[in-house]
């Protein structure tokens, strides 16, 4: 196992990636033909970086748990993606992409990478329109863009609200043509339970066919994982039900380090909970905060009649309402990042001012922008004097144009017209920062094993900010992958085929058959989803939006706990030869409940606050910043990056000291 070292070039921040890539080794594309990756995760990440190796000649195996490569959750995605071409003409730059992604991380991201990020985002959208995504365009036909939470720019490129969707469209018909080509052996249904470590080189992974529950191996010369984050720890979060941890989680275990796992992020804008018998939460675009304007009642009587269904929010007149983001943030009101709109919310609901009968909601409204919108309309339409109806009219159809299909969506789910009446919303869990810690290269603590887009920590620091994480992706898949990983297969090409009939896959397959049996033969009385909302809720209460050094002492007690009466009381039912998706969920759970308690360790060992990680003993007392989230930067400016032991109360702590070189160490702040 290498030592811990990011291996960033020397040099100006700005020549470090185009130097870099002067002096790799390559591999002859003849030589190409006779090299094996495995690509583990077909969303945008996975399934860039399988059709682009494809491309360039190496036999990839992609390995996908849904029924399609088509399913993976990046289709989630509403928003948009970020890239630093300065459409708009409002003073974007490859540099400001960079800074705002340093920022808006609250320093905890590694510079050379961010602005490796910043440098390929133009190259996406190029990418992306040759595979014809339909980004929307203006009135003269050039791409449009949108402004996202924590820019003063508009970067933004999307399809409506549904960009993800398109874009991994885009990718999956890029990997169609290559398993057509059959550079790409496509495996549907596919569950990837270990890697093989050969001679301390990743070599290879243990699968489980979800149609059949056979044990397969496969091998190769490389392994990718791009599985994912780990959202869905919480059990309640925006992340599909499907959506888990389990291959990050057993590279882990195999050597790889886990950076940062208290770095998550939860979004402002989600629907809320309506009860304890969901099963997941629904996002709302953060996109939608360029034209909603959030507020609670001014007054908590008003708050208290309108949770109890005795005021409507359209009888609150202007001077009752608080706009509290445009008053506590003039500089970005409703734009601010993620972590700074979901605390202030909580905040006010916390102090009583939540909207519905749960008190855990606040309100997105459209009213002001359908007027404005209306009015424009008018002018330019020439209509003088037009009714207040016309105004609305008019309005309405360009915020439909815009933001239609999560307007649809948004009333089919809370049975409420949102163009009628104010959007509720609040946080809910989103979008994982840290992840498998990964160099340069992108490569993990086992040499040969690599990791991209959500599943590795590298980009985001203590914060993403919206529009980022398919910019990451497919800058993963695209862009940087591809050149680093042929550093590494350049010394293979005289390797062979790499045999899976040696000790290490016999005994990684043993393990898992053996944990397979366990689950199948225990004789519990409890369901996993009884122990996957018991974690989830220690998560939200203890190690959600604002933790304590209390809380989180406690959260390791208990899920440790929980753990071990899982591991005893879990019953499984059906068979391990069939489809069978309890089955999946229990591995899945046995992984979270482990990750569960090392992510408490974590934001523990971090007494700061920053980005997505709000320490209650770490909060500025005085002056312009008072009640914000106060950074140490003395003494935490690093990378967290977990060695495994054993036990997660074991784990030995990493630390990559961080450096900055090009952007000045300050407070963030919004005002």
């Amino acid at each position: 196992m290498s030592v811990l070292d990011s291996k960033v070039p020397k040099g100006p921040i700005k020549d470090k990636w185009t130097t870099y890539k002067d002096k790799i080794d390559l591999v002859n594309p003849a030589n190409k033909r006779n090299i094996d990756v495995i690509v583990v995760g077909t969303g945008l990440a996975g399934g860039s970086a399988a059709a682009t190796l494809a491309e360039l000649g190496y036999n990839v195996k992609a390995f996908a748990y849904q029924d399609s490569p088509r399913r993976a959750h990046s289709i989630a995605a509403q928003g948009g993606i970020n890239a630093a071409k300065n459409y708009m003409g409002d003073g974007d730059s490859t540099y400001r992409l960079f800074y705002d992604t340093v920022k808006g991380g609250d320093y905890r991201s590694r510079e050379a990478n961010v602005h490796r990020l910043a440098e390929v985002s133009g190259n996406i959208i190029d990418q992306c329109v040759a595979q014809g995504v339909p980004f929307a365009r203006d009135y003269g036909g050039l791409l449009d863009n949108r402004s996202f939470g924590g820019v003063l720019v508009s970067r933004t490129f999307y399809a409506k609200g549904q960009t993800g969707q398109q874009l991994l469209l885009g990718a999956y018909s890029a990997m169609n043509r290559q398993i057509a080509r059959g550079k790409i052996q496509m495996y549907n249904r596919h569950e990837m339970l270990d890697v093989v470590v050969v001679d301390g080189k990743a070599r290879g992974i243990i699968t489980r066919n979800l149609i059949t529950g056979e044990i397969e191996r496969h091998s190769a010369h490389a392994v990718v994982i791009g599985s994912g984050g780990y959202g869905n720890v919480y059990f309640l979060s925006t992340n599909a039900m499907g959506s888990n941890a389990t291959a990050a989680w057993k590279i882990h275990k195999k050597g790889a380090f886990f950076a940062n796992p208290c770095y998550t992020q939860i979004h402002p804008t989600c629907i809320p909970r309506s009860g304890d018998y969901q099963s997941k939460l629904t996002l709302m675009s953060e996109s939608l905060r360029n034209d909603g304007r959030i507020w609670v009642p001014k007054n908590i009587e008003d708050a208290k009649a309108i949770q109890q269904g005795k005021l409507k929010p359209t009888d609150l007149a202007e001077e009752d309402r608080d706009y509290y983001l445009e008053r506590r943030y003039p500089a970005f009101g409703n734009l601010v990042p993620r972590d700074v709109a979901s605390r202030a919310a909580k905040e006010r609901c916390d102090a009583g001012f939540g909207v519905n009968a749960t008190g855990e909601a606040v309100y997105l409204d459209f009213a002001a922008a359908i007027e404005r919108y209306g009015k424009e309309q008018a002018k330019i339409q020439g209509i003088d004097n037009p009714s207040a109806d016309k105004v609305y009219d008019l309005g309405q159809a360009i915020v439909e144009a815009k933001y239609g299909n999560l307007f649809q969506m948004y009333e089919k789910i809370v049975d409420e017209n949102p163009y009628k009446t104010p959007m509720m919303i609040y946080p809910a869990t989103h979008y994982t920062m840290g992840g498998v810690w990964v160099d340069y290269n992108l490569m993990t603590t086992v040499p040969g094993l690599y990791c991209i887009g959500e599943a590795n920590f590298s980009d985001h620091g203590a914060n993403r900010l919206g529009a980022s994480a398919l910019m990451q992706g497919l800058a993963d898949g695209y862009f940087v992958l591809p050149y680093t990983i042929g550093d590494y297969l350049s010394d293979e090409i005289r390797t062979g085929a790499i045999p899976t009939d040696t000790p290490e896959f016999e005994e990684a397959e043993k393990a898992v058959k053996s944990q397979i049996d366990f689950f199948m033969n225990n004789n519990g009385t409890k369901s996993v989803d009884h122990f996957h909302k018991r974690l989830g809720k220690v998560m939200w209460d203890k190690v959600g939006m604002a933790r304590n050094e209390k809380g989180l002492k406690e959260a390791m007690a208990e899920i440790k706990a929980i753990r071990e009466e899982f591991w005893k009381d879990v019953k499984v039912p059906g068979i391990a030869n069939e489809m069978n998706p309890e089955l999946e969920k229990a591995g899945r759970v046995a992984d979270f409940l482990e990750l569960g308690e090392l992510f408490a360790k974590d934001a523990l060992m971090r007494e700061e606050s920053c980005g997505g990680h709000f320490r209650e003993e770490s909060v500025e007392e005085s002056g312009e910043q008072k009640g914000e989230a106060k950074r140490n930067d003395k003494d935490f400016a690093f990378v967290a990056a977990w060695e495994y032991k054993g036990e997660p109360a074991d784990a030995v702590l990493h630390k990559e000291e961080l450096e900055f070189k090009d952007i000045e160490l300050k407070q963030r702040s919004y005002k």
